[in-house]
């Protein structure tokens, strides 16, 4: 008995120490280190060119997140970082800092820093004119063909063409024009010009002069769309409309932003007022950068958007210019409607 009871001891004792040893094992194995000590240092310049050297150390850190206050995150493996802001003027931000061990342990800081960005010059980065008669130069523009199955998402009317009836360049100036006549199954024409595959770029200034076309239904548009269309698909590949009007509003002006959660009828969007709109030429412009993008007309901002890392507005971007007409946004279409044209001096875009 005195055996038996000293075996079952022994077994009970090596099962408590086998346990706790695989237990203690699992631990070690799996603990967090969290790292210590940041420190975080923000050198902003003082020569206008908006740039900050910040500089992050802690103990068992492998890589540093910076929150740099404007929307814009950046993962940073040395801790060493020189970042632009492009706001003009003098500016405070709230700089947040992440320290990450290799186990996932964090620690965060957060310091101010204040910043003074004075804009240089634009430079003009592509243009057309249009000084040269006939078709479009087809080395900066393409064309959408047909209908767009269904009406280009919008129940329009139109059949998009790439004739010289529907687009052409003229004294100067490219005319884009809707007709009425029996097309392929439609009963109007017109064309929609992009630079898709040809020219897209990330932030700048986009201007346009343009006049516009008249009568009920018609809806011509200057305007942008993300380069990765073809992938993500629309919204989530964000769009930017300079301009657009319809002919049942005379002279209001459209801004817009679409992008996922304010796209179609909820977009992010203004208008304005003008005069002569479809008898005058007037300057449709945009101002696009990492923190804000503001839409003009004749130089007066009626809408401003501030940009963001969530948004889809920090990657490459390609022109549209297009007259199309009814649909869900055109609406009731003029019987008596024959021809109009949207005339367009030229487009620029500067960086």
């Amino acid at each position: 008995m005195n055996k038996l009871k000293n075996i079952t001891l022994l077994t009970l004792l090596f099962t408590l120490f086998t346990g706790a040893s695989c237990k203690k094992s699992t631990d070690a194995g799996t603990s967090t280190v969290i790292p210590s000590n940041l420190v975080v240092n923000a050198v902003a310049s003082t020569d206008g060119s908006g740039n900050v050297n910040f500089t992050a150390s802690a103990n068992n850190a492998v890589t540093y997140d910076y929150e740099y206050g404007n929307g814009v995150v950046a993962s940073v493996t040395s801790g060493s970082v020189t970042y632009k802001y492009s706001l003009a003027g003098t500016n405070t931000y709230t700089v947040k800092v992440t320290a990450k061990s290799s186990t996932g342990g964090t620690a965060t800081k957060t310091i101010q820093v204040t910043v003074n960005y004075v804009p240089g010059p634009l430079t003009l980065v592509w243009s057309d004119e249009f000084n040269v008669d006939g078709l479009p130069n087809p080395a900066k523009w393409g064309y959408d063909i047909g209908t767009g199955g269904g009406g280009w998402g919008n129940n329009e009317v139109q059949y998009y063409t790439n004739r010289s009836d529907n687009a052409v360049c003229i004294n100067g100036n490219l005319k884009i024009t809707l007709k009425k006549e029996n097309f392929s199954g439609s009963s109007y024409t017109s064309a929609r010009l992009l630079t898709k595959d040809k020219f897209a770029f990330k932030y700048g200034k986009v201007e346009a002069r343009a006049k516009l076309p008249f009568g009920r239904g018609t809806w011509p548009a200057i305007w942008t769309l993300g380069n990765n269309i073809n992938t993500v698909s629309w919204p989530a590949c964000g769009e930017m409309d300079i301009m657009e009007h319809i002919g049942n509003d005379l002279n209001k002006i459209y801004g817009t932003l679409h992008y996922p959660g304010r796209s179609g009828g909820n977009a992010n969007g203004s208008t304005k007022i003008i005069a002569n709109a479809t008898t005058e030429f007037h300057l449709y412009s945009m101002e696009w950068d990492v923190n804000t993008i503001k839409i003009y007309v004749d130089d007066v901002l009626f809408h401003s958007v501030p940009n963001s890392s969530s948004l889809p507005f920090n990657q490459d971007f390609f022109l549209i210019m297009n007259v199309a007409m009814g649909g869900n946004f055109g609406g009731t279409i003029d019987p008596a409607f024959v021809e109009s044209s949207m005339e367009v001096d030229y487009i620029r875009v500067y960086q």
